[in-house]
């Protein structure tokens, strides 16, 4: 930098980031963060609440896994810290937001305390996260900002409670931040001021996801090289939509294979339902992929199919697209401002297996090449992203400071 910049001091807070135990969850929170520190601009300390549990084990499911997870870690230079806070079966919706600030402020004080005196809390989910967030601003009498990510607009503002307090965390922000505009177009349906609304979208690591040789990478992973291979990537839950994946089959050509990547609850039921179609043996299921591995499954890929019934902005479609594999998605929340053009992929026109098959049919009669993909996926780099958090930022902390003088 020619001109020596002032540092921003930010207290990340979400309970979307990866952790020892669970290494992809929330990823796209930390790759957000660490773009921002790479800037030289930024210092930052990281509180990713997890809900207590006494137990841990695999017969405990992801409860077993919050057990396990460690107090503070660092990951890839950050400094990480994991309060517990309880989360009572039945009514832990509407408790979890006071029961998650409650259990972090003691930590934050202390932090404050020992020389983290941060400029600004950056919460990522806005509910529970960015209400309990701030309540911890008002109290530490600071500025902050939520992100809105998918779930936390487009479903939880269903229930009266949450509604409610989500209207009152936007209005007592400096900022909203949406990862797609329609994000911010819910939000300020459901009576948000629209000039504190903004739209970052998440970028992508043109670094990390590059296009492989498809015949190489095939090899390498053990997949047949003259099939056509569809490829889904996600938690195995019912909103991802692999069973629709699954489903298609029988209506798609018979040397089209399924490739899901991922882990979850769904995964016998899936199994299920491929005995029943007897497609068995044209899916296979690879498990929890580390974010290193992916870009040899995007290229080994005919194209990606993402048939979700919520997204809001979905970084699988970009990482695959830049990887020149094009995709098939369902036509929901940010999806359209990401499938744009025929290089990048096609949309359902139904959240459907007819409407998948229909949709392969047409990316296959006008199948965009490799280099055509790839660069639709380097418009979103992280640069843009990055440059409109530090002016937020920045003029969050002016105003903030010109309020208390």
């Amino acid at each position: 930098m020619s001109q020596q910049q002032p540092v921003i001091r930010i207290l990340l807070f979400s309970s979307l980031f990866p952790s020892t135990v669970r290494p992809i969850h929330g990823i796209f929170v930390e790759t957000r963060l660490r773009e921002l520190v790479r800037t030289g601009q930024v210092q930052t300390k990281v509180i990713a609440p997890v809900p207590w549990f006494p137990c841990s084990g695999e017969r405990f499911g992801e409860y077993g896994l919050f057990a396990t997870t460690p107090h503070f870690e660092q990951r890839n230079g950050l400094e990480v810290y994991h309060p517990r806070y309880f989360l009572p079966p039945k009514i832990g919706m509407n408790l979890a937001p006071h029961t998650m600030a409650m259990a972090a402020l003691p930590l934050i004080r202390k932090l404050i305390s020992d020389g983290f005196d941060f400029d600004l809390i950056d919460a990522h989910y806005y509910y529970p996260d960015g209400v309990a967030a701030g309540i911890i601003a008002k109290k530490l009498s600071k500025p902050f900002v939520v992100t809105a990510r998918g779930t936390d607009l487009n479903l939880i503002p269903k229930y009266a409670y949450p509604r409610k307090l989500i209207l009152q965390t936007a209005t007592a922000a400096s900022a909203s931040i949406g990862v797609c505009q329609a994000l911010m177009d819910s939000l300020q349906a459901l009576g948000a001021d629209p000039t504190k609304l903004h739209t970052l979208r998440n970028g992508v690591d043109l670094q990390r996801f590059m296009p492989e040789p498809r015949d190489f990478a095939r090899k390498k992973l053990g997949l047949p090289v003259d099939a056509k291979l569809l490829l889904s990537v996600g938690h195995l839950v019912e909103r991802k939509g692999h069973h629709i994946a699954i489903a298609a089959l029988p209506l798609l050509p018979p040397d089209v294979h399924l490739l899901i990547a991922g882990s979850g609850p769904e995964k016998a039921a899936l199994q299920k339902q491929a005995d029943a179609l007897g497609v068995t043996r044209r899916v296979q299921f690879a498990g929890v992929v580390p974010q290193a591995d992916l870009k040899w499954w995007y290229s080994a890929a005919d194209a990606l199919t993402l048939c979700s019934s919520r997204e809001g902005w979905a970084n699988v479609l970009l990482e695959s697209m830049a990887c020149g594999t094009p995709v098939i998605a369902t036509n929901i929340w940010g999806t359209p401002e990401v499938v744009s053009k025929s290089s990048a992929g096609v949309l359902m026109a139904t959240r459907s297996d007819q409407g998948l098959a229909d949709a392969w049919v047409r990316l296959f009669t006008h199948y965009p090449a490799r280099v055509a993909t790839r660069a639709h996926a380097e418009i979103f780099s992280w640069d843009a992203t990055t440059r409109g958090q530090l002016q937020l930022f920045t003029h969050m902390m002016h105003k903030h400071s010109t309020n208390i003088a």
